[in-house]
């Protein structure tokens, strides 16, 4: 079965998935953002198992991917060392999916499906 949050990126400069990147998930609780999960996107720049589904709240939620580390690894430089994507789950019965578009000096996303 897979998260009920789950992540992709695409590196569009290679114009293929992001290996091997650290991904970590958080909840805001009160003022403050709180770890619920960490991993690495695998060999298609995927991550779809890395909370249960009783997990899940309504709230807002913080994925940050490590783009300096990905950057670095190919021998390259970015400008972008972290990107945060902050969201918002209203409807706990739903799929999430946040997708990461980027290249060293940009990126996108947008909810997924």
């Amino acid at each position: 079965m897979r998260s009920p949050i789950t992540t992709h990126i695409l590196d569009v400069n290679l114009g293929k998935p992001a290996a091997n990147v650290e991904v970590v998930l958080y909840r805001k609780v009160g003022d403050n953002f709180e770890k619920i999960a960490k991993d690495k996107t695998n060999s298609d720049g995927r991550i779809v198992e890395w909370m249960d589904e009783t997990e899940r709240k309504a709230g807002i939620y913080r994925v940050e991917f490590d783009t300096d580390g990905y950057f670095e690894a190919l021998g390259q430089k970015c400008f972008y060392p972290s990107v945060a994507i902050d969201f918002r789950i209203e409807a706990t019965d739903e799929h999430y999916h946040v997708p990461l578009l980027v290249s060293a000096y940009g990126y996108s996303t947008y909810r997924g499906s």
